[in-house]
């Protein structure tokens, strides 16, 4: 997955020390697919373990140690007859368990960069997620609907008026009557609503991560796709971003939610955001804050200092709560984001294949936080971002002396690393298969 987006030991504690920093206060999940209780499926078919097979020595024992791991499942081209077949096997032998399930085929994803694909076009598309819904016909399942699906639209103009790097000249308004931002829109949405048809499947989608978009824009998009009908939202899939600050992120758009629908309607523009961290508890002296370490309204660095922000929320929702709830992908955010050498690159691609990054904490629905439903593995660690060439033409990625996987193929040295460096530490399993404690 391709674009310009923009440590760590949590556990259930950190969470809730996190939550109530922010004002929250523990509770659960609000639907009846993730509460605290739920366990993600590990699927003993899943891609890692055919990766494990293709392999040999320590690059085998790495596949097998993550594949130990539940992580989501990947759909991402077919018929609506094979995408209904391939969800119906995985959902058909998880038992008491939920499988985590990406839909991932919208028309022009990831803007035809690393990870092209998706359906032809809008009917296509609609086609296939019937399939998808009826593959998980009554059975439970956690459903990441479109990464990138709200982060990357093409031809689309921020509420700032700027219009985005994603300008497919197939699609360009110059030269066609297509909407295409209507058009995500109306696919995003319809897919919400089928996929709720499905009594116990819950529906999450796309809200970028904390150094992507701005706030606002993150909350627009998501009523624009139905977000009110779905069961919230993701973050950072794909990403490195600090879990904390996507806790912090993520509350920051359920606050903006509820001012811009219930306070003062379609008012998203207004809402804090971590652009620029000015509010009343700093005399509306804000600046640009950092993803280099975690955010904090305590936190001495003003550039790490989010108590403008609290603040500025205090002040515009009053009595009024944040009620949507999300989930983080912490797959490979244990080190944080990579910070590259200044001036060395003329595209750094921070978010592409970065060196020295970690497995972040385990899979659990038991967050300790009101609003965090669950943190979930949905990239698989280990498979590569794509080729990644630093803005400087390739073939090799010049941060690595090497030429990177395709996007989606498995990354032996890429998995080491966040092995080696996985904050918690990533336990060892047994060699009947259960992990060692």
């Amino acid at each position: 997955m391709s674009h310009h987006r923009r440590r760590l030991a949590v556990t259930a504690t950190v969470l809730a020390l996190a939550s109530a920093a922010l004002g929250g206060s523990p509770a659960w999940a609000s639907n009846d697919v993730l509460d605290e209780r739920t366990t993600i499926f590990t699927d003993p078919r899943s891609s890692t373990m055919d990766a494990a097979r293709a392999l040999h020595g320590q690059a085998k024992r790495d596949a097998l140690q993550l594949a130990a791991v539940p992580s989501a499942t990947w759909f991402t081209d077919g018929t609506p007859a094979e995408v209904k077949k391939e969800v119906r096997q995985l959902v058909g032998r998880t038992a008491t368990k939920v499988p985590v399930l990406v839909a991932y085929n919208i028309p022009f994803r990831d803007c035809a960069l690393y990870s092209a694909g998706g359906a032809a076009d809008v009917a296509s598309y609609k086609a296939w997620i019937d399939g998808f819904a009826a593959g998980i016909g009554d059975k439970k399942a956690v459903v990441v609907l479109e990464p990138d699906g709200l982060g990357i639209i093409p031809w689309y103009t921020t509420l700032n008026g700027e219009l985005e790097h994603c300008q497919p000249p197939e699609l360009d308004p110059a030269t066609t009557d297509r909407d295409v931002a209507a058009e995500r829109f109306e696919m995003l949405g319809y897919a919400v609503d089928r996929l709720q048809q499905q009594p116990n499947a819950a529906v999450y989608l796309d809200g970028t991560g904390p150094y992507w978009l701005a706030v606002g824009d993150t909350a627009d998009r998501l009523v624009k796709a139905g977000v009110e009908r779905a069961d919230g939202f993701f973050l950072n899939v794909s990403n490195y971003e600090l879990t904390e600050n996507d806790v912090t992120y993520g509350t920051w758009v359920s606050k903006c939610l509820a001012y811009a629908t219930q306070v003062v309607p379609g008012d998203f523009q207004s809402c804090g955001n971590q652009y620029w961290s000015g509010g009343p508890a700093n005399d509306w002296t804000g600046q640009v804050l950092t993803n280099q370490g975690v955010w904090s309204p305590t936190a001495a660095d003003p550039a790490l200092n989010t108590a403008g922000i609290e603040s500025r929320y205090d002040l515009v929702l009053g009595d009024v709560q944040p009620t949507t709830h999300f989930v983080i992908d912490t797959s490979r955010n244990g080190q944080g984001p990579w910070a590259p050498p200044a001036g060395t690159y003329p595209d750094a691609e921070t978010w592409c294949n970065p060196p020295g990054r970690g497995l972040g904490p385990r899979p659990t629905t038991d967050t300790g936080d009101e609003l965090v439903d669950a943190l979930l593995w949905i990239k698989i660690p280990g498979e590569s971002d794509g080729q990644c060439f630093r803005g400087l033409g390739g073939p090799e990625d010049p941060e690595r002396g090497m030429v990177d996987p395709a996007a989606g193929q498995w990354f032996p040295e890429q998995a080491r690393e966040l092995i080696e460096l996985a904050r918690p530490a990533l336990s060892r399993p047994c060699a009947h298969g259960r992990p060692a404690r």
